[in-house]
Order: structure tokens, then C-alpha cells, then sequence
């Protein structure tokens, strides 16, 4: 699947978890990765696994203050990495985030229907993770890690969506498990 362009900021207009504020800061961390990888707007992610695309990112310039904020550059690969996931999982496939989940689940995110409306119904898990910069061996066994995390609730009987992100290729590799 191929889709022209999308822009990071705009999940606060896609989604309804996280909310508009949070949308913007994951939006504001996902920039600051991309142009830590010395990324120019218009970069093209490759999304593979389970699902496949190729998505050419925009986003709002990057001035000092917003650097300086998140210089902490764990911390904006996590939120960054939430931002991109959300966004992806929501335009390629039939789901939508609509709440946090609590720690030790073993997943981040419930996902629902896209055709839902509230109170939604939680019909699969999301688990993300961040990488900056890392080799295809990397983001491999963090796939595997993350999809052995999922299993803590397989007893819900629901399909898990795992994402890792990775900034400096940049790529995102989803399994469905």
C-alpha cells in the first residue's frame, strides 16, 4: 500500500487517544528523531511485517527550544515512536487507539474499530517500541521481545499489534500476532 504524504501533527486530528496536546508532543518527538537522523521533511518511511506502505513524513520545523526540550533523546525516541505507530496502524489498517493501557499488561494501547463510535469496544493490543538508530538484526529481536511481552494478556483472546520504529533508516516493522 501506498500512501503520498502524511504530516505528524496531524494525529491529533486522527485520533482520539492521545489527546490533541499529547498528540503534538509525540509529534514534537518524533520530529527532533527524524532530524537528529539528519532527516529532511518528506523522508519516506518503509512500513513492513505484517503490513506493508511506503509513507513520505512531513512535519512543523524543529527550532532550538523544541531541541532543547528533548534532548533527552530516549525519552523522544519512546513518544516519537508512539506518534509514528499510532499514525500508521491507523491509516493502514481497520483499527484506532482509544485508550491507554495500564502498566504490566504487556501491550501500551487498546485498539477498536475504526467504525466505532463511543463507548468503543477494545478489540485488539498495541505494543510500541522506539529505536533511534539500530541495525535490521536489532529491530528484529525487538519485534521478538515485544511480541513474547504480549503474551502476559493472550488471555483476553485478542489480536496484539506490535510496531517498532526505527529513526535512522527511518522504518517501521509491524507483526500481528
Amino acid at each position: 500500500m501506498s500512501i503520498d504524504k502524511i504530516n505528524i501533527y496531524s494525529l491529533k486530528d486522527q485520533s482520539y487517544i492521545p489527546s490533541p496536546r499529547v498528540s503534538d508532543c509525540y509529534a514534537e518527538t518524533a520530529s527532533v528523531c527524524l532530524e537528529n537522523q539528519n532527516h529532511k521533511k518528506g523522508v519516506e518511511i518503509e512500513v513492513s511485517g505484517d503490513v506493508s506502505a511506503k509513507v513520505q513524513l512531513e512535519w512543523e520545523d524543529v527550532d532550538q527550544q523544541i531541541r532543547d526540550n528533548w534532548r533527552d533523546l530516549q525519552e523522544a525516541t519512546e513518544y516519537g515512536a508512539t506518534c509514528l505507530a499510532i499514525l500508521l496502524v491507523q491509516i493502514l489498517t481497520d483499527y484506532k487507539v482509544i485508550r491507554r493501557s495500564p502498566k504490566r499488561t504487556g501491550f501500551d494501547y487498546w485498539l477498536g474499530e475504526k467504525k466505532d463510535t463511543f463507548p468503543f469496544q477494545e478489540k485488539a493490543r498495541l505494543e510500541i517500541s522506539g529505536i533511534l538508530k539500530g541495525t535490521n538484526a536489532q529491530i528484529n529481536q525487538r519485534l521478538k521481545e515485544k511480541l513474547e511481552q504480549t503474551k502476559k494478556s493472550d488471555a483476553l483472546n485478542l489480536p496484539a499489534y506490535v510496531v517498532v520504529v526505527e529513526f535512522s533508516k527511518p522504518v517501521c516493522k509491524i507483526a500481528i500476532r
